[in-house]
Parts: structure tokens; C-alpha cells; sequence
């Protein structure tokens, strides 16, 4: 582990826009934890529950003294840009990103940062995570990559293979230095500053993998995106409309290009096809509407590229015929059975920490969804 700061390994860093009632819970399991090389930030970004949120942050900065930190933004700077002020705030080597509705599961804090120890170079961690409904006995699915930890060298094929799997915000990791070096307000708007993070990053440093559970992150709620000037014109709060939908897809494949041709990396065509691959999700968050406002989105999506790939028009074509729900349970009960995402393409399989579990070491990755929260 490499950096020059003199604060603690990690900033535990929570970007608030309303969900006052479920911040409690959130620091509670954080400072629950079985790590004491962190600090918690939060920075709220002028919602509606300001006040609320400002009781909580300041409860909590009172009664935990050096290890917690409230902030508030002057203006609604959006998801993107209050990500990149938490950054800027951040005392920490790292900083661990948590959504605001989201839970850390206990043993979270040290697996990071027992990584982040034995590893020289690390620029991004990728978690795994588990999804759950009401409370964090209902975990409905667990979302993890490979069944160990793994680490991939800097370069393109490791981008590709970490980059669709960060668009949930919750237990990602990324180095605190090169995330300042990197910092712009050119995709804020697009919800997923977090990728243009990992792809710079990791143009420079390691990724390492860890199949511990990271996160946990909530099913249900609303969005809460399309409140900034910069969201404002893309998305609609409380809505997932087909249109938000398009453009947080295009956002993908904007910052991909960009990165390509800013760093010479070859990475958008493999992140292309590994969105198609893996493109349920994306699809499937429309898929209860009418049957021709679905083809006409999955045409819209087909017309970005990726509709080059076969497994885009299978999973368009499984929502059409076995329907949202069904397929969802299907999905669900064969990761359950493999303990795992069943690969559906090439992945770069990176390195496992020892020469005998590199051998053994199996090539999955999870599905990704646009978000649905203001995390």
C-alpha cells in the first residue's frame, strides 16, 4: 500500500440527498466494525431533508469526536460532483463509497483494509456485494465475481473487466491521490463519475478483487436523481424513464471512449461487449412496459453498438417471452446454485495472491443495474 497521506487508510465517504431515516442504521453498521484505521464523511447535497440530515451528522460528529465528519454543500452539485467533493474532503489513503440507504455488512472494514496492506499499488478495490429487501436478513441475491481474491496489473484488459461491475457505488474503493489527479466536472450528469475514476485509475494502478462481502445494498425505493442543473435535463426525480435509462447507458459508453482516446488504452470495444453481454439489467428496468415501448428502447440500445452482439438480443428476447420476474428468479436461483455469476464471455482473469489458487481460479462476473437511489 502507497500513499503519501497522513490521515487514516480509509475514508468511509457518503454522498446524503434525503433517506434521512435510514442514515442511522448505515453509520451504525460502520462504526460497528472491527477496523479503526477509517474515518466517516458524509457530505449532503442540499435536500430537501437538509435539516434532518444535519441533526443526524452532527449527533454522530458530537458522540464519535476524530472519527466523524459532516459536510454540507453550498449548492445541489448532483451525484457526480458530490462524489468528487467527498474526495476532495477525504483524509484518507482510500476512500470507500457507501450509498446513503445501503448497510456494511460486519468483518467489511477489514478485509479492505488488509488488502489495501498487502498489496503495493493498489488503485481500485472491487467488491462484492449482496442485495437485500426490508432488512439485512433478506438478502435476496449475492453478487460476487470469482471465488477468491484475485489481482490484475494496470492496463486495459483490467478495465474492462472492473469497470461495468463499479456502476453500484456501495463498497467500491479507489485511491484517494490518483482519484484527485484525475478529477473533472466533464461527465457530471451522467451518474457514473465513479467509472471515469476506475478507468484512469487503473490505467496506472492494480485492481485487487475480494469475494468478502463489502456492502449491502437495498432493493426498492425511488430515484432520486435529476434535482442538479446538471442532471436536470436527463433525469426525473422519482422516475425511471426510458429516456434517463438511454442516457445512463450512453454515459457508459461516453466515458469509455473518452478514456480511450485520452489514454491510448484499447478499452471501449471490450467494454462494449461486455455491457452487451450483460445488458439484462439494463433492459430489464423497462421491460413492464408495453411491448413496444420496450423494442423500441431495446432499439435505441442496439443502435449504441450493442446490438453487435448476439447476447444482447437473447436477453431482450428472454424479457419478451419469460418476462421480468420470471427470468429475475431464474437468474437468481442458478447464481445461488454455482455460488457465483456464470461468465458469459471472455474476462480477464487476473492473478490470484498465491501460485495455487491462481490455478483454480474461476472466471465470473456479476450483473450491474443502473442505480436507483441517490447513493
Amino acid at each position: 500500500m502507497s500513499t503519501t497521506t497522513t490521515g487514516p487508510l480509509i475514508s468511509v465517504c457518503i454522498p446524503a440527498y434525503n433517506r434521512a431515516a435510514l442514515l442511522p442504521e448505515l453509520l451504525d453498521s460502520i462504526l460497528a466494525q472491527d477496523c479503526d484505521d477509517y474515518e466517516i464523511l458524509i457530505s449532503e447535497d442540499c435536500s430537501p431533508e437538509r435539516d434532518s440530515i444535519r441533526r443526524i451528522g452532527c449527533t454522530y460528529a458530537s458522540t464519535h469526536p476524530g472519527r466523524f465528519r459532516y459536510h454540507e454543500n453550498d449548492n445541489n452539485v448532483g451525484y457526480d460532483g458530490n462524489l468528487r467533493k467527498l474526495i476532495e474532503l477525504a483524509r484518507g489513503g482510500f476512500c470507500l463509497f457507501m450509498g446513503n440507504d445501503d448497510l456494511m455488512p460486519p468483518h467489511a472494514l477489514a478485509a479492505v483494509a488488509t488488502a489495501l496492506r498487502l498489496h503495493a499499488d493498489v488503485g481500485v478495490v472491487l467488491r462484492s456485494y449482496a442485495i437485500f429487501s426490508g432488512t439485512p436478513s433478506g438478502i435476496v441475491e449475492i453478487c460476487r465475481y470469482f471465488d477468491r481474491q484475485l489481482v490484475f496489473p494496470p492496463g486495459a484488459k483490467t478495465i474492462a473487466t472492473v469497470y461495468r461491475r463499479a456502476v453500484v457505488i456501495s463498497g467500491i474503493v479507489v485511491h484517494r491521490e490518483a482519484a484527485l489527479r484525475c478529477a473533472t466536472d466533464r461527465f457530471d450528469g451522467t451518474l457514473l463519475y465513479q467509472l471515469h475514476l476506475v478507468a484512469n485509475i487503473l490505467a496506472d494502478k492494480k485492481a485487487v478483487y475480494l469475494p468478502d462481502l463489502i456492502a449491502l445494498y437495498r432493493t426498492g425505493g425511488v430515484p432520486e436523481f435529476g434535482n442538479s442543473p446538471a442532471e436536470q435535463p436527463n433525469f426525473k426525480p422519482r422516475e425511471q424513464t426510458i429516456e434517463s435509462s438511454i442516457h445512463f447507458v450512453r454515459g457508459m459508453l461516453a466515458i469509455a471512449k473518452h478514456v480511450q482516446a485520452q489514454r491510448n488504452l484499447p478499452i471501449y470495444r471490450p467494454i462494449l461487449r461486455d455491457i452487451a453481454n450483460y445488458s439484462y439489467p439494463i433492459l430489464a428496468i423497462q421491460a413492464q412496459r408495453s411491448l413496444s415501448a420496450f423494442v423500441k428502447y431495446g432499439w435505441a440500445l442496439a443502435r449504441m453498438g450493442l446490438g453487435r452482439h448476439f447476447m444482447f438480443y437473447m436477453w431482450l428476447l428472454a424479457l419478451i417471452l419469460v418476462g421480468p420476474t420470471r427470468l429475475q428468479h431464474l437468474i437468481r436461483r442458478l447464481k445461488q446454485m454455482l455460488g457465483h455469476t456464470p461468465s458469459l464471455g471472455d474476462i480477464y482473469r487476473g492473478d490470484a495472491p498465491n501460485p495455487a489458487a491462481r490455478d483454480n481460479a474461476h472466471t465470473t462476473v456479476p450483473e450491474h443495474s443502473p442505480p436507483r437511489h441517490s447513493t
